[in-house]
């Protein structure tokens, strides 16, 4: 990230070297800042050479800008994800959410049911700095408010009542809302994940970390900002949850309303939680009762059409109320060409409103209930505030989730992972993802699934 260079090179934020001996102290970046053994900024005198130039930092006065003076003497700062220039306070700020990031992470006694594959990437959004993530398979050794974080589809059966009866706190694991490019279910591992110490935000019954976010309002401008450039981003370059669509047009010329029906995993927590008691044949028929006129296109899950995942429906039925069955074409390209989608409470919908579309909700999904869609579904009394889509995008795709530059694999802000998903270099096609996909497809042969 500082590279040594011909000191007559420009630097594109050259800042004063007491603006730049400021933010040092206000990150407490300096040093092996990451490690609570070795953090210069946590012992009480110097010891050695980084712990001596962290003193005269603290210290301020004339010291200061002279320790921040010699830091840049003769060097540069690169972005690490494009490696082009960068600032020094620019870089100062980067260091300070990382080690923010890593501080956080010292919070988590436990983690449970991470499968082995997706640890390659979770792991580095669950460091610590103090040694590796502590995976557990139950719940001995654990006390009374420890916090734990469980992807529950795949943790020990009994866990929950046995970390209740410890009184640990627990929270969920989720995959992000843009998360690679290539299915979970086929063992991709995911580039973004969502740690919520509340619970999750499939679960309506009680309060997550983005409804929190989203009830409390107060979301920063450039915030706000951010998330007005990412949506217009994510439709320019057709990226959704599982990576980029390309070409043009998918459909032939629309002659009358179009909607698009999404099927969902009828297993999925998303659904069991939040689906009101709803499967794929009911969403459909109630599509059409409420839609009579329109061309309807019903689109399967893409972990069902792989063959993983309960939720399949004959094409007989799904005729009997849709027009059209689209298989093939990515959701962020279909999203483009219709004027409504309904929805149980699939992530679809949330998609659909990052591209102005039209959303009716069928059962509970987080972003119903914020003025942002038509709900059918009993959403909870908690959620009374309107929100605007800059605020739903802000709290969901900026604040909420974690996200890991597949290239350099660091901690890594959303668009950096936009720009990989475009670029086709968030996607994974080793023995095990290879092996899946021949697994689903004996599995759908055989109508297993």
């Amino acid at each position: 990230m500082v590279a040594r260079v011909d000191p007559d090179m420009p630097d594109p934020d050259a800042p004063d070297p007491a603006a730049l001996a400021a933010a040092l102290v206000e990150e407490r970046v300096g040093g092996r800042f990451w490690s609570p053994q070795e953090d210069p900024w946590t012992r009480a005198a110097p010891g050695d050479e980084e712990a001596a130039l962290v003193h005269g930092l603290r210290h301020g006065g004339e010291c200061g800008p002279a320790v921040a003076e010699r830091i840049m003497a003769g060097a540069h700062c690169r972005d690490p994800f494009s490696g082009a220039p960068m600032g020094w306070i620019a870089a100062v700020r980067l260091l300070g959410k990382w080690r923010r990031l890593i501080e956080s992470n010292r919070r988590f006694s436990a983690i449970f049911g991470i499968a082995g594959w997706k640890r390659e990437t979770v792991d580095a959004m669950l460091w610590d700095g103090t040694g590796p993530v502590r995976y557990r398979v139950c719940a001995a050794g654990l006390r009374g408010g420890d916090v734990t974080l469980s992807w529950v589809a795949r943790a020990p059966a009994g866990l929950g009542k046995a970390l209740e009866a410890i009184g640990a706190q627990q929270g969920e694991i989720e995959d992000g809302f843009i998360r690679s490019s290539g299915l979970g279910a086929d063992c991709v591992p995911p580039f973004s994940v969502i740690f919520d110490e509340l619970g999750s935000y499939v679960d309506p019954s009680r309060e997550s970390g983005l409804e929190r976010i989203l009830a409390g309002g107060g979301i920063a401008e450039e915030f706000l900002e951010r998330a007005a450039a990412l949506r217009a981003d994510l439709v320019a370059k057709g990226v959704s949850k599982y990576g980029a669509a390309s070409g043009g047009a998918v459909l032939p010329p629309k002659t009358r309303r179009r909607v698009l029906v999404t099927g969902q995993v009828e297993d999925d927590r998303a659904v069991v939680l939040g689906g009101a008691g709803l499967d794929n044949l009911a969403l459909l028929e109630r599509a059409r009762g409420l839609e009579p006129g329109a061309e309807i296109i019903y689109k399967p899950h893409p972990d069902v059409e792989a063959g993983h995942r309960k939720g399949r429906i004959s094409d007989d039925f799904i005729l009997k109320y849709a027009d059209r069955i689209e298989r093939g074409a990515p959701i962020s390209a279909l999203l483009g060409e219709v004027d409504g989608v309904h929805v149980i409470s699939s992530l679809a919908g949330f998609e659909a409103l990052l591209r102005g579309v039209e959303v009716v909700t069928h059962g509970v999904p987080f972003y119903a209930g914020w003025g942002l869609t038509r709900d059918l579904g009993a959403v909870p009394e908690r959620r009374k505030r309107l929100v605007s889509l800059d605020e739903m995008a802000a709290a969901a795709l900026i604040l909420y989730p974690r996200y890991l530059d597949p290239v350099t694999r660091l901690p890594c802000p959303v668009e950096v992972l936009v720009e990989r998903m475009a670029a086709g270099q968030a996607g994974a096609d080793g023995a095990l993802v290879r092996l899946r996909r021949m697994q689903g497809v004996v599995l759908r042969v055989l109508g297993i699934r």
